[in-house]
């Protein structure tokens, strides 16, 4: 079995304070609802232009949703 990405994020915790589900952040920057849960569980590490969508639709800048965890 893979290990975890090294990409820690704060998804989810940005996406409960604006009440915005799964699904719904996936339709604002172009992906599934299960790209989203992936992401979210640091299964998976998204690409850097949906990484920026995603900062983007929170408002605020990339390192504070994503950071590099060695």
């Amino acid at each position: 079995m893979g290990r975890k990405p090294p990409i820690g994020n704060r998804v989810r915790e940005y996406r409960d304070q604006i009440s915005m589900t799964q699904s719904g952040l996936g339709d604002a920057i172009g992906v599934t609802r299960q790209t989203v849960i992936a992401i979210e569980q640091g299964r998976y590490s998204p690409s850097l232009e949906s990484a920026f969508r995603i900062a983007r639709v929170f408002g605020v800048g990339i390192e504070d949703v994503f950071s590099w965890n060695e």
